[in-house]
């Protein structure tokens, strides 16, 4: 079903306007294990408006989530304490409450999809009104009418008794097409509302968590808050990344201005819990908010594929001031292969390839868990490194080392680990915590599970065992585990979480509305500054809405009037991959696919060479027609194509002479606004990159131009040591020689 790119959030609040309106939304589910008929503070001289009412009665020690609310019961007619002894509260509904008007919080979302109609999403979307509708129809009837019940006795966090397990059989999947929009935080937010309403939580059939989830709302790692939290030869002041829940959250100092390098956690993007590295050079360069003497990168090839306009980021990399100095004085890259970066570095710290080291997909990252308990694994190395290879992991356990972190020298100053696999054996994340990076096999004896002592016979028992460790959870354990007493109790036991209290699905906000409040000055604490409190109040909304692309509303979409996208090669999801030889026998270059119609308008046909212009700037590559692609959109693989004489490929290989790259047409900032100058081409909530917004212009190359694409840059030189290209009689002359000193 085509859509318009970054019109996903339409289509899912029109979904749930239907859904709402039919009455086709799971209402127990909906007052059991969400806020939904929670009541809000509505009172605009109030500096809790928009939060929830809550009870004289205290919050339990620790809790994140409070169940210290309100609901208005439908027997008594009248407030009462959420989760009372035979309440019945009201899901819709507007009241007065000791003179304040009170509203339901989906009442609230009721009124704010109401103007989200089928017809006015046909109109944005392009997807016909009637699928729409169907779409919606299909989705609440199959999760009302086909339920599934597993014989599964679990009992809920309020001690109540359940005799089997129900599940509503709708289930979705979403990734970079929904989030890597500069709308895509509000769209993934509509998406898991419309879940929620179809009561597909954790059920059969729906959406499943896997361990270490779910997590608290708001989960517990916080981010420091402040530059004090950021001195020499001392720890952080909390975790690299975490998760705001509150402006006094925010990394930032006593002005409001930004304490990281990349800006994450400040105003301008506030819960960024996974950074913004692709601002990271541009910030540099700029000096904003600070000068740096030292860059380090690792698999990052921010000189091509991994940043947005590429070009630029390239000049950037080798821009001096005024006085000839570089703007970034000293860049040291980490890679396994010669990518466009390693060019640039200073430094080059050679990395082993993923066959020559050890690792771990660990519990304490993105373990590999599957749905019916907690799994990681390990991998082992098959070959011995080449030269002088050193995996990345070793550099930085021997960079803490030198540095006398904490983490990685006793309390006599000596080294604490040997190299990379003693650290993830003896690692805990406290001091006698019994938690590490592996879950397998832990205990003297490798007996225990999850949690407990280190064992030094840990990687070898990975070994013996596919380099797989998973522990199947009980039955009774398996599902409903927000609100599942037996799960949750067994969660805090081993680590996973902090309290076995519910977590109860937020379809409406708090957290968000917090962050309002401060940038409409409601509240006592830290305010955005003048010129970001509109765009926070904006974008801070506590329900899901839609708003066009950032992009979108900032440059000529007459003039350029296609969307264009980029997604990574099934066979080469990482430019790792590419240097495959086999692989490169499939994709040695790549094509920008269109539909056919933009070809017959623009005169061109299929295999023609066209050029691609967007507001900030322009390739040459070749097209090729799809009658799969929506008609207002273009797209092609990334990671396909390179510089002239990177990845010691040839310099006229196909992959630089007719492979492209659509980062240079993707802009890293938008243009200037109310909000600033220089902010990010991202979400303005979370900072994830809209590489999805640009918007273009497609038409034919001239008959007289290079069948090679553009931009094009001199060639890459190869790196030092590298063997020049060998003639046949020497070829055959090296192999004879090496066959005789039995060298294979």
């Amino acid at each position: 079903m085509p859509i318009k790119p970054g019109t996903d959030g339409a289509l899912l609040l029109a979904i749930t306007h239907e859904i709402i309106a039919q009455g086709l939304y799971d209402r127990d589910f909906l007052v059991d294990y969400t806020n939904a008929a929670e009541l809000v503070d509505l009172d605009e001289s109030s500096s809790d408006y928009g939060m929830f009412i809550r009870t004289n009665k205290p919050a339990e020690e620790g809790c994140f989530d409070a169940q210290n609310k309100l609901w208005w019961d439908r027997k008594t007619n009248a407030p009462v304490d959420v989760r009372c002894e035979g309440c019945d509260p009201y899901l819709l509904g507007s009241y007065e409450l000791e003179g304040r008007p009170v509203k339901t919080a989906f009442q609230m979302l009721k009124e704010r999809v109401e103007e989200y109609t089928p017809e006015w999403a046909a109109g944005i979307t392009g997807i016909p009104l009637e699928t729409i509708k169907r779409l919606a129809h299909e989705m609440g009837v199959t999760a009302r009418d086909q339920k599934i019940e597993l014989p599964i006795q679990w009992t809920d966090v309020w001690g109540r008794e359940h005799d089997s397990v129900i599940g509503n059989p709708v289930a979705f999947h979403s990734m970079r097409g929904l989030a890597a929009h500069s709308n895509g935080f509000q769209t993934i937010r509509s998406l898991g509302v419309l879940m929620t309403l179809l009561g597909t939580i954790d059920r059969p059939g729906g959406f499943r968590h896997k361990a270490p989830f779910p997590r608290p709302i708001p989960p517990c790692p916080k981010p420091p808050n402040g530059p004090e939290g950021v001195q020499p030869n001392t720890p952080l002041g909390g975790m690299p990344l975490g998760w705001p829940a509150d402006p006094n959250d925010l990394f930032v100092d006593d002005d409001g201005h930004p304490v990281r390098i990349d800006k994450a956690f400040s105003w301008e993007y506030p819960l960024s819990v996974h950074g913004l590295m692709h601002n990271v050079i541009t910030n540099a360069w700029r000096g904003d908010p600070y000068k740096i003497d030292t860059l380090l990168l690792f698999m990052a090839n921010m000189a091509w594929n991994s940043s947005m306009n590429t070009a630029q980021v390239r000049e950037m990399l080798v821009a001096k001031d005024q006085n000839g100095d570089y703007k970034i004085p000293f860049l040291i890259v980490c890679d396994a292969f010669q990518s466009e970066t390693v060019a640039f570095a200073d430094l080059v710290l050679p990395d082993t390839t993923y066959l020559e080291r050890h690792d771990a997909l660990s519990m304490l990252d993105r373990p590999i868990s599957e749905f019916d308990g907690p799994c990681d694994s390990v991998r082992i190395p098959v070959v011995p490194p080449r030269g002088e290879c050193k995996p990345f992991q070793e550099v930085l356990i021997e960079l803490g080392t030198r540095l006398k972190l904490p983490a990685f020298v006793n309390e006599e100053g000596a080294r604490k680990f040997r190299d990379y696999p003693d650290f993830v054996v003896n690692y805990e994340t406290s001091p006698g915590s019994g938690i590490g990076f592996l879950s397998g096999w832990r205990g003297k004896g490798g007996q225990k599970f999850l949690k407990g002592e280190p064992n030094p016979r840990q990687w070898e028992m990975y070994a013996k065992n596919n380099c797989v460790f998973h522990y199947e959870l009980p039955k009774s354990y398996q599902y409903m585990r927000n609100w599942n007493k037996g799960y949750l109790e067994w969660a805090r036991a081993h680590g996973m979480t902090r309290y076995a209290e519910p977590i109860n699905v937020h379809i409406y906000s708090e957290v968000l509305q917090k962050f309002r409040l401060a940038a409409q000055g409601r509240r006592a604490g830290r305010r955005p500054p003048a010129h970001l409190a509109k765009r926070v109040e904006t974008y801070f909304d506590p329900l899901p809405f839609y708003h066009e692309t950032l992009e979108s509303e900032l440059v000529d979409t007459q003039e350029y009037p296609l969307n264009a996208l980029t997604q990574r090669p099934m066979a080469m999801y990482h430019s790792w991959d590419s240097q495959n030889a086999w692989l490169r026998q499939i994709h040695t270059h790549n094509y920008l696919f269109m539909s056919p119609q933009l070809g017959a308008s623009q005169g061109f046909e299929d295999g023609d060479w066209v050029w691609v212009e967007s507001p900030h700037g322009k390739v040459r590559c070749m097209a090729r027609f799809s009658e799969a692609v929506e008609p207002g959109t273009v797209w092609t693989w990334n990671a396909i194509g390179k510089a002239s004489g990177a990845w010691a490929l040839h310099p006229k290989a196909n992959e630089s002479q007719k492979g492209f790259l659509l980062n240079h047409l993707i802009s890293e900032e938008l243009p200037p606004c109310e909000a600033g100058e220089h902010l990010s081409n991202s979400d303005p909530v979370t900072g994830q990159a809209a590489w999805f917004d640009v918007r273009v212009k497609v038409y034919k190359a001239a008959d007289n131009e290079p069948r090679a694409t553009f931009p094009q840059f001199r060639p890459q030189r190869r790196a030092p040591g590298q063997d020049g290209r060998r003639g046949k009689w020497q070829a055959y002359f090296a192999g004879m020689f090496r066959r005789k000193a039995g060298i294979e």
